[in-house]
């Protein structure tokens, strides 16, 4: 069984910070591309970041110089640095990560999210 657990989400002003964390656990072999997207309401789900296992990012346009991805491979946790909030960042922001089990079956999982809410 492999979980995303995310944390870090709250209430901030606009021009403020906030730092989301996601951990996966479980039987994990190995984990490739993981990211986070964001869904506000009555919108699509949309990408915010991804990063590779050898640590190649890409970022939406609306978040490029603001958000940084990272992540630590050796806790299999990916991070979000956003800085420079917008209330238009408000969504809630889910982890997403394409994971090998122990007998090499791949999947994407998601977390269960955590809202972000940008207060003008």
């Amino acid at each position: 069984q492999v979980q995303l657990v995310e944390s870090g989400g709250g209430l901030v002003q606009a021009g403020g910070s906030l730092r989301l964390s996601c951990a996966a656990s479980g039987s994990i072999s190995s984990i490739d591309t993981m990211g986070w997207y964001r869904q506000a309401p009555g919108l699509q789900r949309e990408m915010v970041a991804t990063i590779t296992s050898r640590g190649n990012t890409n970022y939406a346009d609306s978040v490029k110089g603001r958000f940084t991805i990272s992540r630590d491979n050796a806790k299999n946790t990916v991070f979000l640095q956003m800085n420079s909030v917008k209330p238009e960042d408000t969504a809630v922001y889910y982890c997403n990560a394409r994971i090998s089990d122990l007998v090499y079956y791949t999947k994407n999982y998601w977390g269960q999210g955590t809202q972000v809410t940008v207060s003008s």
